[in-house]
């Protein structure tokens, strides 16, 4: 499987993996995922949940493109440690008032729902295939001379 295949089931998946959560949180279990702020109440729906999974998945994608294209030296490793650090500060928002516990988990359960396909996903080695090559070029040379 190349590369590209194998990120973009990954992105699938991290989009798929949250809405599943929604899913049995909200219609089957039958807890509304509901934020308040103030007079305002927002309902967490299955559509906004897969859009910003997918804007994460993207992006995510992207940084990770980006690293391996400018020759990051573990570009990988790189990458996973800033996918961490964004979880991490992902749950910041879910430590303020204005939604119960239910919530709360839910919530929390999507976030790491979302990291578990895309670090493994995105960031996992695959063989002979999953290094990318810049147009033929040797790995360790800029502009084809060899440093």
């Amino acid at each position: 499987m190349s590369v590209r295949t194998r990120r973009l089931r990954a992105c699938g998946l991290a989009v798929l993996a949250p809405v599943l959560v929604w899913l049995v949180a909200d219609p089957v279990l039958g807890h509304p995922l509901r934020m308040v702020d103030g007079e305002q109440t927002l309902d967490v729906g299955a559509v906004p949940v897969a859009t910003v999974a997918l804007l994460a998945a993207l992006a995510g994608w992207g940084l990770l493109a980006a690293l391996e294209r400018f020759g990051v030296r573990r570009a990988r490793a790189v990458w996973v440690g800033v996918a961490v650090a964004v979880l991490a500060v992902s749950f910041l928002p879910l430590t303020g008032d204005g939604m119960d516990g239910g919530t709360r988990a839910a919530l929390a359960l999507m976030h790491v729902a979302v990291a578990a396909a895309l670090v493994p996903g995105l960031g996992a080695t695959g063989g002979a295939d999953a290094t990318p090559r810049a147009s033929g070029r040797a790995a360790n040379s800029v502009g084809g001379e060899r440093i």
